[in-house]
């Protein structure tokens, strides 16, 4: 059984920083494209950042370029997203994401396997 368990959340002023992480288990094959969504109240689920594993390509959606970092470590099974100079718009709840179709891309509807979310809240 594939799970996508996140962690990492929390409470953050301005500024600050947080990392997330996705820790995967359960698949039989390789997951191609792994990333973070993200849902703010009353808003649609949107995409933050993806990472290719077939050929390393990385996608960030332009409001978090030079802020957010994801990264992968292969050997603890976990997906990492750094997330600096946090604002209060970043407050959301974060999902990690696994599609495991080769032409899969970083779109929400790409996605076959989601965690439950991990809830970031930016105030001061």
């Amino acid at each position: 059984q594939v799970q996508l368990v996140e962690s990492g959340g929390g409470l953050v002023q301005p500024g600050g920083s947080l990392r997330l992480s996705c820790t995967t288990s359960g698949f039989t094959l390789d997951y191609y494209v792994i990333g973070w969504f993200r849902q703010a109240p009353g808003k649609e689920r949107e995409r933050v950042a993806c990472l290719s594993t077939s050929d390393g390509e990385i996608y960030y959606v332009d409001s978090v370029k030079g802020r957010f970092t994801i990264s992968r470590d292969n050997a603890k099974n976990t997906v990492y997203l750094q997330m600096n100079s946090l604002k209060p718009e970043d407050t959301a709840v974060y999902y990690c994401a696994a599609a495991t179709k080769l032409w899969a891309g970083c779109r929400r509807e790409h996605m076959d396997y989601w965690g439950k979310g991990t809830l970031v809240t930016v105030s001061s």
